[in-house]
C-alpha cells in the first residue's frame, strides 16, 4: 500500500479539509470533466449553466464549514493549495453579483448560489456520507453531465466509479520496495531490512521521485505548518460563524514568552507550549486561513504542534529530525486511511484527532530513538484513547470543541511516545486491532454523532 507523504499532507485553506477542500476539489474536477468533452451532447451543444448540490454530513454542517463558499472558488477555477484567502469574499461577492462563474479556460457559466446551490439533507448520497452532485445544462435547459463526487476525507474526492473501486479489495502495489498495507507488514519489513520506519517510508517516495526532491517537498509542507502555527500566534480577535470564540493563542504565547524570557520554570510549562502550538493552528484552521491537512484539517494542529514543541526544547534538532519526523507520521496515517478512515463524517472525530495523535505519537518516538517497535506501540497507545470519539460541532463550525480537542491531541501523542520509549515495544494491542477497531466502532456510531451536528455538544450548546 503506498500512500504518498504529500497525499496525506496537503497544502490547502481551512476550515476543512472535506466540507472545504473536498467540495472545492470536486468543483474544479467537474470543470476538467466539461472541458475535455465528457458530456454526450458536448459535440452538439455547449455548457451554459452550472448547479450543484450538497448532501449529508456535507449538507448538515456545510454552512458553517464553507462547503457553500468552497462549491464557488473551485467552480470559479480556484484550488486550495493555490487560492488567497484574502481574494476568497471578493470572488465570491462577484459571483453572487453576477450569477455567473469565469473559470479560466471555459465560457462564462450561469450560477446563481442563491439557486442553483443546494444543500439537500433529505437525500443522502449511497456509498459515503459526503456526497455532492454537480450537473451542466445547455442553454435551452437541456442535461449536458451530471456527475457525483464523494469527499472522502483529508482533501482526498472521488468519483462514483472511484468509490466503488476503493471498495473492493486491491492488490498490493509493486512500485514500491516496501508496500505495508498493515502495521504488521510494515514492522516485519522494517525487522527484515533494518531500516527504520522513516527510512521505508523515504525509500518508497524515491522511487517516485528524488532526493532533492523529496527533501524539499517536506520542507515546504513544515514550512507552511510551522507558518500556520506563527499566524495563530499572531491573531487576535475572535473567530467568524457567530460563536464569538474568541481567539486565545496570542494572549497565551504573550504569557508564556514572558515567562521564557524570565526563566520561570513551571510545573505545566511543556504542556503549556505544547497546547498553544496546536491552538493556534486550528484558531488559523477555523478562520479559513492557509493550513495542511495533518490528516485532515479538523485535526491540523495536532502534528505541527508536536514536532514544534519537539523543537522548542530540543534545540539541537534540525532539517532531518523534522523529515523523519512528518515521514514516519505519514506511514502510519496511510496504514489508517487504507484500513479505516480519516474522515469525522465516517468514523467520527477518533478518525480525525485519534488519527493524528497516532501519527505525532509515531512520530516524536522515532526522532526520540524509538525502534519500529516502540513507534508502532505509540502509535497504537495514542489512537486506543481516542477509540469512540465523536464528531458533534457546535453550529457546524470547526471552533467547538475542535481548537481544544487539538490540544487534547497533541498532549495525548506526547504521552503515548513517552509511555512507548518506556517500554521495549512488546504490548498486548496491536495497531492493527486498534484501527480495526476504530473502523468497527465508526460503523456502529449513530450518523448523529458523526459530523452533522444533531446530537451530543451541537444541540445541548446554545448557537448565539
Amino acid at each position: 500500500m503506498f500512500l504518498s507523504i504529500f497525499d496525506v499532507f496537503k497544502i490547502g485553506i481551512g476550515p476543512s479539509s472535506s466540507h472545504t477542500m473536498g467540495p472545492m476539489t470536486a468543483a474544479r474536477r467537474f470543470l476538467d470533466e466539461l472541458k475535455s468533452g465528457a458530456a454526450p451532447r458536448a459535440a452538439r451543444a455547449t455548457p451554459a449553466a452550472l448547479t450543484a448540490s450538497l448532501h449529508g454530513s456535507l449538507a448538515f454542517t456545510g454552512i458553517g464549514h464553507g462547503s457553500g463558499r468552497a462549491v464557488i472558488l473551485g467552480l470559479s477555477g480556484q484550488e486550495p493549495g493555490k487560492v488567497d484567502p484574502d481574494a476568497i469574499d471578493a470572488i465570491i461577492a462577484q459571483v453572487e453579483a453576477e450569477g455567473r462563474v469565469h473559470p479560466p479556460g471555459h465560457p462564462a457559466y450561469r450560477f446563481r448560489p442563491a439557486v442553483d446551490l443546494v444543500f439537500d439533507k433529505t437525500t443522502p448520497l449511497p456509498g459515503h456520507p459526503n456526497g455532492m452532485q454537480f450537473t451542466a445544462f445547455d442553454s435551452d435547459g437541456q442535461l449536458l453531465l451530471r456527475r457525483a463526487y464523494f469527499s472522502v476525507g483529508g482533501g482526498f474526492v472521488l468519483s462514483q466509479e472511484e468509490l466503488g473501486q476503493l471498495k473492493s479489495p486491491q492488490p498490493l502495489p509493486q512500485d514500491v520496495p516496501f508496500p505495508f498495507a498493515h502495521a504488521a507488514d510494515m514492522l516485519a519489513m522494517a525487522e527484515a531490512s533494518g531500516l527504520s520506519i522513516a527510512g521505508m517510508k523515504r525509500a518508497n517516495e524515491e522511487s517516485h521521485r528524488s532526493r532533492p526532491a523529496l527533501d524539499r517537498g517536506i520542507d515546504d509542507i513544515w514550512s507552511a505548518m510551522s507558518g500556520c502555527i506563527d499566524r495563530g500566534l499572531a491573531q487576535d480577535g475572535t473567530l467568524p460563524g457567530g460563536l464569538r470564540v474568541k481567539r486565545r493563542a496570542s494572549a497565551m504565547h504573550r504569557q508564556l514568552a514572558q515567562q521564557w524570557q524570565r526563566n520561570e520554570i513551571t510545573p505545566l510549562m511543556a504542556n503549556d507550549w505544547l497546547s498553544l502550538y496546536a491552538m493556534a493552528v486550528n484558531e488559523e484552521n477555523a478562520g479559513g486561513g492557509r493550513v495542511v491537512t495533518a490528516p485532515t484539517n479538523g485535526a491540523a494542529g495536532v502534528i505541527p504542534a508536536v514536532m514544534r514543541y519537539f523543537l522548542k526544547f530540543n534545540a539541537a534538532a534540525g532539517d532531518q529530525a523534522v523529515r523523519d519526523y512528518l515521514l514516519t507520521a505519514a506511514a502510519i496515517g496511510g496504514i489508517i486511511k487504507h484500513n479505516a478512515s480519516i474522515s469525522g463524517a465516517e468514523v467520527g472525530c477518533q478518525g480525525e484527532v485519534g488519527s493524528a495523535s497516532a501519527m505525532a505519537a509515531a512520530g516524536l518516538c522515532a526522532i526520540m530513538g524509538g525502534t519500529p517497535a516502540q513507534v508502532e506501540n505509540a502509535a497504537e497507545i495514542a489512537l486506543e484513547h481516542h477509540l469512540g470519539m465523536t464528531c458533534d460541532p457546535v453550529g457546524g463550525l470547526v471552533q467547538i470543541p475542535c481548537i481544544e480537542r487539538n490540544a487534547f491531541g497533541a498532549v495525548k501523542a506526547v504521552t503515548a511516545a513517552s509511555l512507548a520509549l518506556h517500554g521495549d515495544g512488546t504490548h498486548a494491542v496491536p495497531l492493527d486491532a486498534c484501527i480495526e477497531t476504530m473502523r468497527q466502532t465508526g460503523l456502529d456510531m449513530s450518523d448523529r454523532y458523526k459530523e452533522t451536528s444533531l446530537a451530543g455538544l451541537a444541540v445541548n450548546v446554545v448557537a448565539c
